[in-house]
């Protein structure tokens, strides 16, 4: 990651620098995304590091929903950054400056050749982590920001279209605000204590419900901590003769829930059928209260 940091400091410095000099919009728009991404990626760095320590006193569930937070940043920063982009493009559209196509070519070309090695190298790591997906939908958006300045600054040094690096810029907007939706969809379902989108509670009811000795299921609650920490909780009435059969099932109902919908931290309340129904009741609603009257008097 560090490594992806010092690549993207550099090459912010040189395109800066040139979009300034050239006047190109999407040259200098690039440039603050590449700023953007220097931002996301020491989010991301101090989030990880936060995330792996320990679950110690008040944060029982250790410190994984920093990644969500830090994924949530990264998705609004995008979002604010296609919006300024957008707003420059629209002013630069009215009003047309004069722009050097060459210096914009060679730039965007590095440009692209760096962002291509940042995906290279952060990709692997993504896959379970929200928060260096984030990441990695800033570069992504880099790359594509890339070629289009590569297109628009061939329509300029070929054919003068000036109004190419403006639309090119606008483009380039939209493809980041969008990427930007599901990363903040996720995030905010995560924070919301939603259950995954690939496991239905009802399923996990019927699930549960498909054991002999299993009566009924109640208060069953599925959620996430972090985008692979799943939680399961549930109070199941269940009808078991003896301690070591009741300990059976709740074994076999652990080991089902994580090999069938991959949910490995399970919190189950048994309570027992037959316990249910020889539960004292208060003598008044066992006699007759006349005949207990009578007999007190007796």
């Amino acid at each position: 990651m560090s490594i992806i940091v010092c690549l993207l400091v550099g090459f912010f410095v040189t395109e800066w620098s040139v979009g300034l000099w050239s006047g190109s919009l999407s040259l200098q728009a690039d440039a603050e995304h590449i700023l953007s991404d220097v931002a996301a990626l020491g989010i991301s760095l101090l989030a990880s590091w936060l995330a792996r320590k320990p679950a110690t006193g008040r944060a029982t569930f250790g410190h994984r929903r920093i990644e969500i937070l830090a994924a949530l940043a990264n998705g609004l920063s995008l979002l604010v950054i296609a919006f300024f982009i957008c707003w420059e493009a629209i002013h630069h559209l009215h009003s047309p400056e004069g722009i050097s196509g060459l210096p914009m070519l060679v730039v965007a070309t590095i440009g692209l050749i760096v962002n291509l090695l940042n995906i290279t190298l952060l990709h692997p790591h993504s896959h379970n982590d929200l928060n260096l997906r984030g990441a990695l939908l800033h570069v992504i958006a880099d790359t594509a920001s890339s070629l289009g300045v590569i297109l628009a600054a061939m329509a300029i040094h070929l054919w003068n279209w000036l109004w190419a690096d403006a639309v090119i810029s606008l483009l380039v907007a939209g493809f980041t605000g969008l990427s930007a939706l599901p990363l903040l969809q996720e995030s905010i379902l995560t924070l919301l204590e939603y259950a995954p989108p690939s496991i239905d509670t009802a399923d996990v009811e019927i699930s549960l419900k498909s054991f002999p000795q299993v009566v009924k299921v109640e208060k069953l609650r599925v959620w996430r901590i972090s985008r692979e920490q799943v939680m399961l909780c549930a109070h199941i009435t269940v009808d078991c003769t003896t301690f070591e059969e009741s300990n059976d099932l709740l074994v076999q109902l652990r080991s089902h829930l994580q090999q069938t919908f991959g949910i490995h931290e399970v919190t189950l309340q048994f309570t027992n059928r037959k316990f249910l129904t020889a539960t004292s009741i208060h003598p008044l609603f066992k006699q007759d209260l006349i005949s207990m009257i009578y007999n007190s008097y007796q």
